[in-house]
C-alpha cells in the first residue's frame, strides 16, 4: 500500500487553572490557540508573513502550520499550501465551562516528519496554557501526554519526554484487513462523528456515494504521503475509483450540521457546515479496508486539522 507513511496519535490532558470557557465545538479554538502560541514559540520573524520570510523553507512553524509546497514539488505548485501534518481532535462533549476539578483530554495526530516535532507541540500547548485559551483567556496546565496505547510519555511535573511511543504505518492496516474481523464483512457502516466537508465537482456534498468518499480520502492520503512522508505514492487511482463505483449504499442517515468559527488571521467569521451521521455500504470492500482504517486516523475532507471529518468504522 504505502512504504513510508507513518503517523502517531496522542492524548493530552489539561487541568484548568480556574475556569475555562470553551465553545460547544472546541476544535477551531484549540487550533487557533495552538497556531498563535506556536508562532510565538518558534518563529524568528513574527512581524513577517510566511510567504515573505527568507526562512520559510527551513522554519518549523511554516512547515507545520503553513506547509508551503517546496519549489521542486511535482504537484500543487499553483497552490499556496499543502495539507498540514497534524490533526487536533477536540473533546466531543458540548460542555462549555470547565473548572479546576474538570480535566479535559483532546487528541493530537502527527503525520510523517511532524512526529519528530512532538516536543515542540508539547511545549507549545504548555505555553498556550500560560497565555490562556477560549473566552476570557482561561489558563490551564498540561498534566500529561499519553500515546495511543495509554502509556504516559510526558508528565507536566517531570518535564521529561519518554521515547518508545507507538508509530502506526499502513502495514498495520493491511494486516488488520486480511485477518478475520467484523470489519471485513459487508455491509460496513461509517459513523461520522464530526462534520465532514467533502467536495465533489467543486461543491460541498452530502450525497456520499462510495466513489465520492474514496476520491476525497485517496487524495488526502496521496498529498500527506507526498509532502510529509517523502513518498511519491502512485497507485492505480483509475482502477480504484472504478472498483469503488461498484460499492452500493445500503442505508444512509446523514444530516447537515452548520457551525461557524472566527478566524483571527482573516478577521472574519467562517461558515463551516458539514454532514454527520451514519452511512452503510455493501459490496466487495476488502481492497478498500486499509484506506478506510487509515482514514479513521487522518480524517477526511476540509478542516481536518481542527478535527472535522472524523469517522469510525462499525
Amino acid at each position: 500500500m504505502l512504504d513510508r507513511f507513518r503517523l502517531a496519535r496522542f492524548g493530552l490532558t489539561l487541568v484548568p487553572g480556574k475556569t475555562l470557557f470553551l465553545p460547544e465545538y472546541k476544535g477551531s479554538t484549540f487550533r487557533g490557540g495552538f497556531g498563535y502560541a506556536f508562532k510565538r514559540v518558534v518563529c524568528a520573524n513574527r512581524k513577517s508573513e510566511c510567504r515573505e520570510c527568507l526562512l520559510k523553507e527551513k522554519c518549523i512553524y511554516a512547515y507545520v502550520f503553513e506547509t508551503p509546497p517546496p519549489k521542486d514539488a511535482e504537484i500543487m505548485r499553483k497552490y499556496p499550501a499543502a495539507p498540514h501534518p497534524f490533526i487536533i481532535e477536540p473533546p466531543l462533549d458540548t460542555k462549555k465551562e470547565f473548572r479546576e476539578e474538570d480535566e479535559l483530554t483532546f487528541g493530537l495526530v502527527l503525520i510523517g516528519r511532524a512526529i519528530d516535532y512532538l516536543p515542540y507541540f508539547i511545549f507549545t500547548f504548555e505555553e498556550l496554557g500560560r497565555i490562556g485559551l477560549g473566552k476570557g483567556k482561561g489558563k490551564y496546565s498540561l498534566k500529561e501526554v499519553r500515546d495511543e496505547q495509554g502509556k504516559v510519555i510526558y508528565s507536566g511535573e517531570e518535564k521529561f519526554l519518554r521515547e518508545g511511543f507507538r508509530i502506526i504505518n499502513p502495514a498495520d492496516f493491511e494486516s488488520a484487513s486480511s485477518s478475520p474481523s467484523t470489519l471485513n464483512s459487508s455491509p460496513l457502516t461509517l459513523h461520522f462523528i464530526t462534520p465532514a466537508r467533502i467536495k465533489y465537482q467543486e461543491r460541498l456534498t452530502k450525497d456520499l456515494e462510495f466513489h465520492i468518499f474514496m476520491r476525497a480520502l485517496l487524495r488526502r492520503v496521496y498529498l500527506l504521503s507526498y509532502f510529509h512522508c517523502d513518498e511519491n505514492w502512485k497507485p492505480d487511482f483509475s482502477a480504484l475509483i472504478q472498483a469503488s463505483k461498484k460499492i452500493m449504499i445500503e442505508k444512509e442517515n446523514l444530516m447537515w450540521y452548520d457551525w461557524e468559527r472566527y478566524s483571527s488571521r482573516q478577521d472574519t467569521r467562517m461558515k463551516l457546515g458539514g454532514f454527520v451521521g451514519d452511512i452503510t455500504y455493501s459490496g466487495d470492500l476488502k481492497e478498500f479496508l486499509p484506506f478506510l482504517l487509515l482514514g479513521s486516523y487522518i480524517h477526511v475532507g476540509k478542516g481536518a486539522t481542527f478535527g472535522l471529518g472524523k469517522y469510525e468504522i462499525g
